[in-house]
């Protein structure tokens, strides 16, 4: 098959044909791979975000749609012809041994699901099954970006009818929060970011005010459209500036949720007394989602026309 592999850190993936493993071990699902997610995760991966890479060579992609091929010994939960979700949160079923492929002699190595290559082996844990109708390139989000979005609305920020929200960065899970945000009825719902397109976007997903921080002081701003303090801030960037900016901005019980990482070594400071006093910050690991209660759910909000 063929498959992007990550051969070195910061350098462009290769595109190479790999052999497959002759036969599939206990809980793993062989996937036909139809659509694939690139989230911002991987971008980190590749540009070495995390520090040393002790398993290169390797495959990426964890957020994905496919039909499963065929399944290993002890496989309960999907069978051949499913359609299914492929997602990086663990789910129902085997944690599998992680597949291993081979390219010019040299071992290729894979983790429990990987999505940037023709086939995948995935673990049984990492794979949802949908309607067999499902539009296989918008489930593709529900692996990642709808599941995490919506989770860290409800999971980790635990966002109120009524609240403020600001959610700094609006690609593909900012904007999935923003659209959770709204469905919970938070107000006002702030998307800030660098381009226009993603804040027309965030606008579209029930975006109550629009920040551009490249033309106009995100801080003032904020504090002009809640001069009390935000409730909720949630940053999607991973940058220390930003992160500190939303501690200083939410009030004196407000919530800071990270999504985004800082790169190894690029620390956040804060002054730490508002802790004591109900100001929390917290991070968040794929909005803590169940893959087999949320992507059911999520899927069905979508084929109602409730999100989009």
């Amino acid at each position: 098959m063929l498959a992007a592999v990550l051969v070195k850190l910061k350098k462009p993936l290769e595109i190479v044909e790999l052999d497959m493993p002759s036969a599939m071990e206990a809980g793993q699902v062989l996937v036909k791979v139809h659509y694939s997610g690139i989230c911002g995760s991987q971008l980190g991966e590749i540009g070495g975000a995390k520090g040393e890479d002790k398993f290169l060579l390797h495959l990426l992609g964890h957020e994905g749609s496919g039909t499963v091929v065929a399944v290993g010994p002890g496989v309960r939960y999907v069978k051949p012809d499913d359609k299914v979700v492929l997602h990086w949160r663990k789910g129902l079923g085997i944690d599998s041994a992680t597949p291993s492929f081979r390219w010019a002699g040299r071992k290729v190595n894979s983790g429990w699901v990987t999505t940037f290559n023709e086939y995948a082996i995935v673990s049984e844990n990492r794979v949802t099954a949908i309607p067999a109708d499902s539009d296989l390139e918008v489930a593709t989000l529900f692996g990642c970006a709808v599941t995490a979005g919506f989770g860290v609305v409800t999971n980790n920020a635990k966002v109120k009818i009524g609240e403020s929200v600001a959610v700094f960065g609006a690609g593909g899970v900012g904007l999935n929060i923003v659209q959770a945000s709204a469905l919970v009825s938070a107000y006002p719902v702030i998307a800030v970011d660098l381009h226009d397109g993603k804040l027309h976007l965030a606008k579209a997903m029930g975006a109550t005010h629009l920040i551009n921080a490249k033309s106009i002081d995100a801080r003032q701003a904020i504090r002009a459209i809640c001069p009390g303090g935000l409730d909720v801030f949630i940053d999607n960037t991973g940058q220390p500036s930003i992160i500190e900016m939303g501690y200083d901005l939410v009030k004196h019980q407000g919530r800071v949720t990270l999504v985004s990482v800082p790169t190894k070594g690029n620390n956040i400071s804060i002054y730490s007394l508002p802790l004591h006093f109900g100001r929390q910050i917290s991070g968040s690991h794929g909005g803590e989602a169940v893959p087999q209660e949320d992507i059911p759910r999520y899927h069905g909000l979508y084929r109602s026309g409730r999100i989009s």
